[in-house]
């Protein structure tokens, strides 16, 4: 269940395109045109956060481009570059029951199915073949590891994942 004053980064301004104050939009989201299903946006730059309204976008090569409320020219486009598009995670669809989204993983405990605590999930990335979870170890860790890639391929690997209490089982080696 998502809380309403959580927010999620679902992409980031780019560089300046034209001079008609369209600006790039990269896109965090799968379906990367998903960007724009989500409103409002919330644009965070330097610490600082502000409502903006896309007026227009498009698709441009192989990414996307953006016209906003207000930004008229190159120069007010030029000062958005880099801010991130924040959203309500309210926004986010409900997943079915054995998908989950990255930012919900983070932070969790990592056990092997042997009981041994491998650390705590610090960050997913995306392969080419499939997403892998960067488990930081913990600082006594009986192997020496100080991190672990450990591949998310459920039923393979993640035996279980408990979003009540916080922790997945894998079913990985210990000094692996």
């Amino acid at each position: 269940m998502n809380n309403p004053a959580e927010t999620v980064v679902v992409g980031q301004l780019g560089a300046v395109y034209g001079v008609k104050g369209w600006i790039k939009v990269q896109s965090f989201t799968d379906d990367q045109e998903a960007i724009f299903d989500y409103t409002p946006w919330q644009l965070v730059l330097q610490g600082k956060e502000q409502p903006v309204q896309v007026e227009e976008w498009r698709r441009h090569n192989k990414g996307l481009i953006a016209k906003l409320a207000g930004v008229q020219d190159r120069e007010q486009a030029h000062l958005l570059t880099g801010a991130e598009i924040v959203i309500s995670a309210a926004l986010l669809p409900e997943l079915p029951k054995d998908e989950f989204y990255w930012r919900d993983l983070i932070g969790m405990t990592v056990v092997n199915t042997d009981g041994y605590n491998m650390g705590v999930v610090d960050q997913l990335m995306a392969t080419a073949s499939n997403d892998v979870m960067v488990v930081k170890a913990n600082s006594n860790d009986a192997f020496g590891r100080s991190e672990r890639l450990i591949p998310f391929i459920q039923s393979q690997y993640i035996q279980k994942v408990d979003m009540e209490n916080k922790s997945i089982v894998v079913d990985w080696p210990s000094d692996f």
